[in-house]
């Protein structure tokens, strides 16, 4: 088994890990990103709401070109799986199968996984859609289900009228569950509620929804809709370190990602907000930031300089080699990339 030590160890490649891990290696730390794969970014057929990517960029797309980008700048990505953390003195040691790594900070950014409903189901993002912020738009004037037997479901499935006038509420057989006031405004919106379970579904050519057949033999149409069934945080690394969790099951952190425990962060659909990539990407960056203003070497302050002495040329700059090559060799480096520490030959 290796050991490998780092500035920062980011779990997790999903927007925002990978957005972290991004910052991190940018600002001169050097940073591991350990990626079990999968994640709710990864079955995105289509991306949606991230501005400067267009629709048909498909999930696996979006975070492939990012884990290029990271990787580019200097991070190192490996394909792991993280099963332990503990805190060792000043540093963190994480486990994995493979390898032990060691890190001066952790950004855990494991996100969570939505509670699925029973099949039959239509597949994921052809008629099985998990987010309403991102994917309403699809379903303009057109009909739609929501599966659910909570508040949640509910009113979800009262929002959607503010996109089409087809909604349908479906218990599948669940006893229904959203309280009084909620019992109150479905019976004031133009919602049905459907009792009877889904017993088989039928799709187009293309693959998509087009209806459900119900145990009662009633066939209805949709081109798509959200299950509502809970979330499930993957909170276990940080619950292992002492991170405190709130009452809904998210990592409580500050603005900056920081959880209770120092010199760990959590960003990401693990911590309380709204669940889009933009927003993801935006807490990454923010983390990244912060490790980097906590971690870095200068300026040296006072009480520092008083113990280590001034500031010497041979200690600067204070990125490692590794980095400082990548980033010379680079194509974003101002001087252009460079061959063998001389810049590259002009095309002029």
């Amino acid at each position: 088994m290796s050991e490998r030590e780092y500035d920062v160890v980011v779990v997790g490649g999903g927007p925002a890990g990978l957005t972290a891990a991004l910052y991190t290696t940018r600002l001169g730390l050097d940073t591991a990103l350990v990626d079990r794969g999968g994640g709710r970014a990864a079955m995105m057929q289509d991306t949606h709401n991230v501005i400067g990517v267009t629709e048909e960029t498909s999930g696996v797309e979006f975070l492939g070109t990012a884990r290029e980008q990271v990787a580019s700048y200097g991070a190192d990505v490996h394909d792991e799986f993280v099963s332990e953390v503990r805190e060792d003195g000043d540093r963190f040691v994480l486990e994995t199968e493979a390898a032990t790594y060691s890190a001066r900070r952790v950004v855990l950014a494991t996100g969570f996984s939505d509670g699925r409903p029973d099949p039959p189901l239509p597949p994921t993002g052809r008629g099985l859609h998990w987010c309403l912020h991102c994917d309403a738009y699809m379903f303009v004037d057109e009909p739609v289900y929501v599966m659910g037997t909570d508040d949640s479901a509910a009113y979800v499935a009262m929002i959607m009228l503010n996109f089409t006038d087809e909604v349908d509420l479906l218990t599948r057989g669940g006893d229904p569950e959203w309280s009084d006031e909620a019992d109150e405004l479905l019976a004031n919106h133009p919602v049905e509620v459907v009792h009877e379970d889904v017993e088989s579904v039928t799709r187009g050519d293309d693959g998509w929804l087009e209806s459900f057949t119900f145990t009662d033999g009633t066939v209805r149409e949709y081109r798509g809709g959200f299950p509502m069934y809970g979330s499930n945080y993957n909170t276990g690394l940080h619950e292992q370190l002492g991170c405190a969790i709130t009452d809904d099951g998210t990592v409580a952190v500050n603005d900056h990602g920081r959880t209770s425990v120092d010199g760990v962060y959590a960003v990401g659909d693990v911590v309380p907000g709204h669940n889009q990539i933009p927003v993801a990407m935006g807490q990454g960056a923010k983390a990244g930031i912060d490790v980097h203003m906590d971690l870095r070497a200068f300026p040296r302050s006072l009480e520092e300089i008083e113990q280590l002495g001034a500031v010497s040329e041979k200690e600067v700059p204070a990125v490692s080699p590794d980095l400082l090559a990548t980033a010379v060799a680079h194509e974003g480096h101002a001087a252009g990339p460079r061959v063998d520490g001389e810049p590259a030959a002009s095309d002029d």
